[in-house]
């Protein structure tokens, strides 16, 4: 296919996409032309066969062909309802996958569809990743205000880092080197850099709980204020236990600073250059 026709075949395919139910879709009336066919019951047996392909990927289909009516022209006028399908971007991949690899259409739907999923994927992927950087944040954040509350009350910095020890014993069973080992901390990082995003709220939800009952039972020194501790994050941990969920054994992830890094290199590459100052000539 030429240049110009691939790229109007995208304006056609981003066109005629509709948001349905909060999904991004594609109408399989407006779509069917688009792939090169002529007869709509020639597209259904097309359909027929990408639904059977998604039954053998174990996914839903009415989550990804549903049913709908539509309203068409019939000359004069005149409208008639007629039986029209929603399908969604991995719909009209196996559609696309299924279709008659001699339509150029095809072709172009087949990559088109492919690179909007994995793009998808991508998104999500990158969307897990900024929660993870905004999480380990805020839980810096917090810690930074714990400290701050402790230290107006007798605890010194040596004494903050023994509370949070301890509470991090409480909460994953582990003390703080075996805590780095678990989740691939190096000794001189904090082993909260290498925790999944969940035990991060999890720590970050026990130092909350302490901060605020500290200043509300008026606590001073550092047993009272680490007896506290212990039990927020035990009762952090309880929490997870009751659904299911062990701290301890939750899998290591990515070191969170490489992960910001990237982030904003990306962020980088995105954005759009800036123009060029225009050098004046001097008289």
């Amino acid at each position: 296919m030429k240049q110009e026709e691939i790229f109007q075949l995208f304006r056609n395919f981003e066109e005629i996409a509709l948001d349905y139910e909060g999904v991004e879709c594609w109408s399989a009336r407006e779509l069917y032309p688009l792939l090169g066919y002529t007869k709509w019951e020639n597209f259904c047996n097309v359909i027929e066969k990408a639904k059977t392909a998604c039954r053998q990927a174990e996914v839903a289909v009415e989550n990804h062909f549903p049913d709908v009516r539509k309203m068409v022209a019939i000359g004069s006028g005149a409208e008639k309802s007629v039986e029209d399908m929603m399908l969604t971007r991995y719909a009209c991949y196996l559609i696309a996958q299924n279709g008659d690899p001699r339509k150029p259409e095809i072709s172009f739907a087949q990559n088109y569809f492919a690179v909007q999923t994995r793009r998808a994927e991508l998104v999500q992927q990158r969307m897990l990743q900024q929660e993870r950087v905004v999480a380990r944040a805020k839980l810096a954040e917090t810690e930074k205000k714990l400290s701050g509350v402790l230290y107006e009350r007798g605890v010194d910095n040596k004494g903050f880092a023994i509370i949070r020890s301890n509470g991090d014993r409480a909460l994953f069973r582990l003390n703080t080197e075996q805590l780095k080992r678990r989740f691939g901390a190096p000794a001189s990082r904090p082993a909260a850099d290498f925790l999944p995003t969940l035990a991060i709220k999890a720590k970050d939800f026990a130092a909350e709980m302490t901060s605020t009952n500290v200043q509300q039972k008026d606590l001073r020194g550092q047993i009272p204020i680490e007896r506290e501790h212990v039990a927020n994050n035990t009762a952090v941990r309880n929490m997870l236990l009751d659904r299911g969920i062990v701290p301890e054994n939750l899998p290591a992830d990515e070191d969170v600073k490489k992960v910001e890094r990237r982030l904003k290199s990306d962020a980088k590459k995105i954005a759009p250059a800036k123009p060029k100052e225009k050098k004046t000539k001097k008289p």
